[in-house]
């Protein structure tokens, strides 16, 4: 087969169809972009766990004076000496501990303070109104209910809260988030393998007299198909790389400049160009393999005539 006259009519193909290919290329660059930035976000997801299941720390709040009139947990009174001293001992005993930090009541107004100092509420506070509490860390985050089953309903102690629990919210929203982009994007993909489908049929049909000559001449079916599946092909390829660069250009602008949430937000540990780069080359093959099997499968009916 010779490349010069596949060449031709992959070009000869593309500019008989230019709004047809102009909307294939369109609707492959934004699948493909729906589709890799679903996986970064799979990424990043993965990564802020790691992060902040680290850093989650299960807290045990002591019940005080305040607490001992208004709440029914606390009604044998505010916790004692001797209460914190077998808190503090039971904690040490556990396998599961990692670590463990007290919080006084001082302690725990200063801090109330540095954050919430504006707040009308903060002048009316004295430090005997705050509670104190432990924090533990674990040595495994999923291991929350060991401390709580232990702690929780013991006298002097008002309640035990595991933070993982609110990471886990949110968390649970960018999955959601996550997999209604994946819906998107398979909608968008569909659409994508119709366009290319369609796309390949009408220039088919427009070089019926062409193809007909060239089974009648012996050509083999792969040679009458070539030049159709690497139209298919180069538009994909093209709606591919718009693709590739819609993801570099998002993760240039929105997390390194622009809008520079890794300074904005420091707090957060954003994935790294690692993980863009390592996308590409699938989008890449994607956008390449999808529009020529497409094609293939497409153009089967016509080698019959």
């Amino acid at each position: 087969m010779r490349a010069q006259f596949v060449l031709s009519e992959i070009g000869v193909g593309l500019r008989r169809n230019l709004t047809m290919t102009f909307a294939v290329i369109v609707s492959v660059a934004l699948s493909l972009a729906l589709f890799g930035g679903s996986l970064l976000m799979s990424d990043q997801v993965n990564t802020m766990k790691g992060y902040w299941y680290d850093k989650v720390n299960v807290s045990i709040f002591l019940c005080n004076k305040s607490d001992a009139e208004s709440d029914p947990n606390c009604a044998k009174g505010a916790v004692t000496d001797d209460q914190k001293k077998q808190i503090t001992s039971d904690l040490k005993k556990m396998s599961v501990v990692d670590s463990v930090s007290h919080e006084s009541q001082d302690e725990a107004y200063k801090h109330y303070k540095e954050q919430f100092g504006d707040s009308p509420l903060a002048a009316s506070l004295t430090p005997d109104q705050m509670q104190e509490s432990y924090r533990i860390k674990l040595k495994d985050p999923e291991k929350y209910q060991v401390i709580a089953t232990a702690f929780d309903g013991r006298d002097g102690v008002q309640s035990v809260q595991d933070q993982k629990g609110i990471l886990d919210n949110l968390f649970g929203l960018l999955n959601g988030m996550n997999w209604a982009a994946r819906a998107v994007m398979a909608l968008m993909l569909v659409v994508a393998l119709m366009l290319i489908v369609n796309t390949v049929r009408v220039s088919a049909f427009s070089r019926r007299r062409e193809t007909g000559i060239m089974r009648l001449v012996g050509a083999s079916g792969f040679y009458i198909q070539a030049p159709f599946i690497a139209e298919a092909a180069v538009a994909g390829l093209i709606g591919g790389t718009v693709a590739c660069g819609f993801l570099v250009i998002a993760r240039y602008f929105i997390i390194d400049h622009g809008l520079a949430l890794s300074e904005k937000l420091n707090l957060i540990n954003f994935i790294g160009w690692d993980a863009v780069l390592t996308k590409l080359p699938l989008i890449l093959a994607t956008s390449l393999l999808m529009p020529a099997l497409a094609a293939f499968f497409a153009l089967r009916k016509y080698l019959k005539v």
